[in-house]
């Protein structure tokens, strides 16, 4: 009886601003391909909305200082309509003195000189007050329109707080079900592994050392094959449109790297290349969009330049590897005598997220690679191979394993599994070779020549 085949999730995102306005909530659907494949579509947020935590400390802090600067406007404001108010007295006693002294003008013969030099000096004391009179009343309007736009502010911020409170809740949601959806995807597609297939050649070119990869995480539709000849003191990548131009053209695009890198253990992972700069414990994540460094960080106390390799040789120290879980690094340090140290690392920042110390001795592991949470060492590189030694990180312990690999040109320099196709790409004496798996879900492989 066959498993059931892998799951599929697809999310779709961004979505439209205006749907998202009208139904913020997530959509959830599944639903089989005509292959059979149980596809899983989940519509999410904006990009920019995940960085909710930051937002919205941002806008709490210009909240409170939005508050803090209402409260100084309104003991301005008081302070204003109080001064205001006994300017306005004087202004009064101002008008009343002026048409009293213009009366006394009109019928000046018929007032006393007395009464006529009082008036005088009455007016040379309120005429300075006229400008202070025009100045606070600009001030007061201003700080009216002051108060309306700090109120207008605040109202905005208030709106927008509510919002970011409901797409904080619709991220928690939509978390929540890739969570769930996850983990409906491992139970579906991860298992044990129970089998290796004999291996299908692809192409044959190059020297018997290097590496070659597909990105598990392409968009669909996108089958670009990477081609890295060596392990030593070369920094030139080719990539392929398709794997049909792989293995029949010289149709390709040259990358050259800042660093030339050092073993095999390369491997492309959601449109950057990973790998080990040359005779160091350097990670080095190079956007292949962009043509830049994007991230560059050490390995802490990994071997390098041969020190820890495994047991073909080959600056073979660090190993980088993909499964449905993420991005690995396999390596051996001097704290663990030499034996193999597993890290899984953040594919962004390149931090190592959590570490499991082994018992298996580096050089003697021929390659190694990941599925599902567990990796798989090979007895050797040539001859009768077979993989022979199973860790998992889900239960921290380790198993002797029987399972025949099919070494069709006695010498592997690289394999590492691809959680997309479900198969093992290997290059074997210069031969580019798939090596289909089996797992206790059930087969894999889905070749896409286009």
């Amino acid at each position: 009886m066959l498993s059931p085949p892998p799951l599929h999730l697809l999310q779709v995102g961004p979505s439209a601003p205006s749907s998202l306005r009208d139904d913020p909530w997530q959509v959830y659907s599944s639903a089989q391909d005509p292959e059979g494949r149980c596809v899983c579509t989940v519509v999410a947020p904006q990009p920019s909305m995940c960085n909710r935590d930051a937002r919205s400390r941002q806008l709490k802090s210009l909240l409170e200082k939005v508050q803090n600067l209402s409260s100084s406007i309104l003991a301005l404001d008081l302070r204003t309509l109080s001064e205001l108010q006994f300017v306005e007295q004087m202004e009064a006693q101002l008008r009343t003195v002026e048409s009293r002294f213009k009366e006394v003008q009109e019928g000046h013969e018929t007032s006393t000189a007395r009464q006529y030099k009082w008036m005088r000096e009455k007016m040379s004391e309120l005429r300075p007050l006229i400008p202070a009179l025009e100045s606070y009343r600009a001030d007061a309007a201003l700080v009216r329109r002051f108060k309306e736009e700090v109120q207008n502010v605040s109202e905005e911020l208030s709106t927008l707080q509510e919002h970011v409170h409901e797409l904080t809740d619709v991220h928690e949601r939509v978390t929540d079900l890739e969570l769930r959806l996850k983990a409906c995807m491992n139970r579906l597609a991860c298992g044990k592994l129970t089998g290796i297939s004999d291996p299908v050649t692809i192409k044959t070119s190059g020297s018997r050392f290097g590496s070659w990869m597909t990105d598990p995480l392409a968009p669909p539709g996108d089958t670009r094959v990477w081609y890295m000849d060596g392990y030593h003191n070369n920094r030139f990548v080719r990539e392929y449109p398709s794997l049909w131009d792989f293995m029949s053209s010289e149709n390709y695009t040259s990358h050259r790297l800042p660093h030339p890198w050092s073993g095999t253990g390369q491997v492309v992972y959601n449109g950057s290349l990973y790998f080990n700069k040359l005779q160091s414990h350097t990670i080095i994540k190079f956007d292949l969009k962009a043509g830049l460094i994007s991230r560059a960080r050490q390995l802490d106390f990994a071997g390098y330049n041969n020190m820890y390799h495994y047991s073909w040789g080959g600056h073979s120290d660090i190993d980088l590897m993909v499964d449905e879980g993420g991005l690995w690094a396999v390596y051996a340090t001097h704290q663990n005598a030499g034996n193999i140290v597993l890290s899984q690392l953040d594919p962004e920042s390149l931090t190592i997220t959590r570490s499991w110390v082994t018992n298996h001795p580096k050089r003697s592991a021929g390659e190694s690679f990941m599925i599902c949470g567990t990796l798989y060492v090979t007895n050797g590189y040539s001859g009768g191979t077979k993989v022979y030694y199973a860790y998992s990180t889900n239960s921290s312990t380790y198993e002797y394993i029987d399972i025949p690999l099919v070494n069709k040109y006695s010498h592997l320099s690289m394999l590492d599994y691809n959680p997309r196709e479900r198969a093992l790409y290997a290059w074997n004496n210069g031969h580019q070779v798939l090596d289909p798996v089996r797992t206790a879900t059930g087969p894999g492989l889905k070749l896409d020549w286009d």
